[in-house]
């Protein structure tokens, strides 16, 4: 088959589960289309959006040098994961490619070249050559969030800022979590508030958490939320909504976007004077984590806020935090 025919495997969609149950008339079209739809759900819708990126890629890339994307031969895919080497891209976006390609060819019913000897022993060659170690975003720990707030403007897209700032710091929010939030999900509380996450990175089946947020005495998070909500008129549907330069609510698009969160950190991390190539959306969460961490709070209680499930990922930002506490050459160096 040639390239050509690959894109149609994951088309805006990302529809056709199986290309074999329509072809070969098994089953009738609207039980097809069930099963593809539930395919789909399969996966995160971000992760589905960078796979159909990362298949296109490959197959622009096949068409150029005339070989075939489908099926793709073990050799074929082994060079392109070169390139991408060779063109700079990370060890984690490279890995993402290989799995991208081996998802679109399991849809189309063809061999997997990606578990063959020549791939497996390219990536490990990519992985001793560039790498593993991930580029990490600066913590934007409690005193660099304060200092963030410092400059955010009074006007209706700040007060949006603010609260964003304040409740993506203080609930350790992951920027989809962030986005996702809808004004059902806020529970005021005589302590604060409760947050529920509907959905999350390490809950993709819908099994939902709540998160606590105190009303504080620094940061405010609570307050700096109403602030918003009311200054805004929002009664309902999502909580962090683009605002027009005219300042007013954008009806068109009713959500912010996950990238608008990691642009607001930049754009007040560069107000305050710090590097803001440095920071980014995760950056609210892993301050919080390191906040923290630096004044001693139970790997537990981090990891209730967090919503890590994994307690060595959570370790990690600790060991950063308290790196000079009790150091073992205190007493002799």
């Amino acid at each position: 088959m040639s390239s050509a025919a690959l894109p149609d495997l994951l088309p805006q969609t990302l529809e056709p589960l199986s290309p074999r149950i329509t072809a070969a008339g098994e089953l009738p079209e609207a039980a097809a289309a069930l099963v593809r739809a539930y395919g789909c759900a399969s996966m995160a819708g971000a992760t589905l959006r960078a796979y159909r990126n990362d298949v296109g890629l490959f197959v622009a890339w096949c068409d150029r040098h005339g070989v075939s994307s489908l099926p793709a031969a073990p050799e074929v895919v082994a060079a392109f994961l070169v390139a991408e080497a060779e063109a700079g891209r990370a060890v984690s976006t490279i890995g993402r490619r290989c799995a991208a390609i081996r998802h679109a060819q399991m849809l189309a019913g063809v061999a997997d070249p990606t578990g063959h000897a020549v791939v497996r022993s390219v990536m490990k060659g990519i992985r001793r050559t560039i790498g593993t170690a991930p580029k990490q975003k600066a913590a934007a720990t409690v005193d660099v969030l304060a200092a963030l707030l410092m400059h955010v403007p009074d006007t209706l897209a700040g007060k949006r800022d603010e609260a964003l700032l304040a409740l993506g710091f203080a609930g350790a929010f992951r920027r989809s979590e962030l986005v996702g939030l809808d004004v059902d999900d806020l529970q005021m509380h005589p302590e604060g508030l409760r947050v529920r996450v509907r959905r999350s990175k390490t809950d993709q089946e819908g099994q939902g958490f709540e998160k606590a947020i105190p009303h504080g005495r620094f940061i405010r998070p609570v307050a700096r939320l109403r602030t918003w909500l009311e200054a805004a008129g929002i009664t309902e549907g999502p909580v962090f909504r683009p605002v027009s330069r005219s300042g007013h609510i954008r009806r068109g698009a009713p959500r912010l976007t996950h990238q608008a969160v990691g642009c607001i950190v930049k754009r007040y991390a560069e107000a305050a004077g710090l590097e803001a190539a440095s920071f980014g959306a995760h950056s609210l969460r892993s301050g919080y984590i390191t906040s923290a961490a630096e004044r001693g709070a139970d790997l537990g209680r981090i990891m209730d806020q967090s919503g890590h499930r994994n307690p060595r990922t959570v370790l990690g930002y600790i060991r950063r935090a308290n790196a000079f506490q009790d150091h073992s050459g205190s007493g002799f160096l």
